[in-house]
């Protein structure tokens, strides 16, 4: 996996899902250490499921002086994913997905997204999420993948890059506090079971 250049990444234009302001990716590192989460598309089932499980570690981290931050490839859906509060902190749109693209977070093809949605470690992902009430739909650009950033505060240096190698792929809070060098009393959620076409609804 190529290093991230964080000065080229930092020039990227992210959209405040509150406010719509315009705001560099490279800002919301300067004054603090960031844990940021990409997300492969609002209404997918699993993401959501990753959203709420990220979310347990929002208080230690900001006692930490760490910001979780979430950011998506587009606005589809983002309104009810904030309505139905499956993450816990600011949300970004990438409009451009030149985040994406600069992290390395592929994209799948009419071709290769029936393969990956249909692997086995999608398949152990949605029944739980079921169970905990999260439910997903099918609007939205359902070939994008996602992953997440750590940066140390200044943009010292990259903490933790993670890339999905599948939709189902996600790193785990454990993992996460490792990266940051602290300790969080959180339960993680068992992942779920599921067959692929569920785990992308």
């Amino acid at each position: 996996m190529s290093p991230v250049n964080l000065t080229s990444l930092g020039a990227n234009q992210l959209k405040n899902t509150t406010s719509g302001e315009m705001v560099e990716i490279g800002s919301l590192w300067q004054e603090q250490t960031v844990v940021l989460f990409f997300l492969r598309r609002f209404g997918c089932q699993v993401c959501r499921w990753m959203s709420a499980e990220v979310s347990k570690l929002e208080k230690v981290l900001k006692a930490n002086g760490v910001a979780l931050i979430g950011i998506g490839p587009e606005e589809t859906g983002v309104k009810e994913f904030m309505d139905e509060g499956f993450f816990k902190s600011d949300i970004y749109i990438d409009e451009k997905k030149q985040c994406y693209k600069d992290l390395g977070f592929k994209r799948y093809n009419a071709v290769n997204v029936i393969p990956a949605a249909m692997g086995k470690k999608v398949r152990e992902i949605a029944s739980k999420a079921s169970a905990e009430g999260i439910h997903g739909n099918f609007n939205g650009d359902l070939l994008q993948s996602g992953g997440m950033l750590i940066v140390a505060k200044g943009g010292e240096k990259v903490l933790l890059h993670f890339v999905q190698k599948s939709p189902a792929d996600n790193i785990s809070l454990e993992d996460i506090t490792k990266a940051l060098g602290i300790s969080a009393n959180v339960q993680a959620g068992e992942k779920p079971q599921c067959s692929e076409d569920v785990c992308t609804r």
